[in-house]
């Protein structure tokens, strides 16, 4: 019986994704934001980390760490706008992305240039100021990674 109400509800779910008022389309782009929000997050934390490796490189990865920080808090408040409801005046908890944050610039590097990438390909697929906020962030991951850590 249990299975039974398991695939029902399933099935109620896959049924309701395929309706025509574009909730499903609107909750897989909060899903994609909630993703690029968390990559964020754990490049901060990661250029935070990577300061006492680089203790030379301390200015630039702090300024790393505070644009991708605002980079997240800026991607909260579109979810929320998106959900209905008031940005978060908080930063939210680390996630486990956070906590498994490469360490290292060049790690860092690699992760900035991935993020950058990701939120290239994912503006392409939005629109309005959804594209521009993901164009954005991605000419600032860019910038990090040719300007603040060559």
């Amino acid at each position: 019986m249990t299975g039974t109400a398991a695939a029902l509800g399933a099935a109620a779910f896959s049924l309701s994704a395929c309706t025509d008022d574009g909730t499903a389309e609107a909750a897989a782009e909060v899903d994609q934001l909630t993703a690029q929000a968390e990559r964020a997050r754990a490049d901060a934390a990661a250029a935070t980390a990577a300061i006492a490796l680089a203790p030379d490189k301390s200015a630039s990865l702090t300024t790393i760490s505070a644009e991708r920080t605002a980079h997240a808090l800026e991607l909260d408040a579109e979810i929320a706008r998106a959900a209905g409801g008031a940005a978060a005046t908080t930063t939210a908890p680390p996630s486990t992305s956070v906590a498994n944050a490469p360490t290292g610039v060049e790690s860092l590097s690699t992760s900035l240039a991935d993020s950058a990438r990701s939120a290239a390909d994912l503006a392409r697929t939005m629109s309005g100021y959804r594209a521009g906020l993901l164009g954005s962030i991605s000419a600032s991951c860019s910038t990090q990674v040719a300007v603040l850590l060559p």
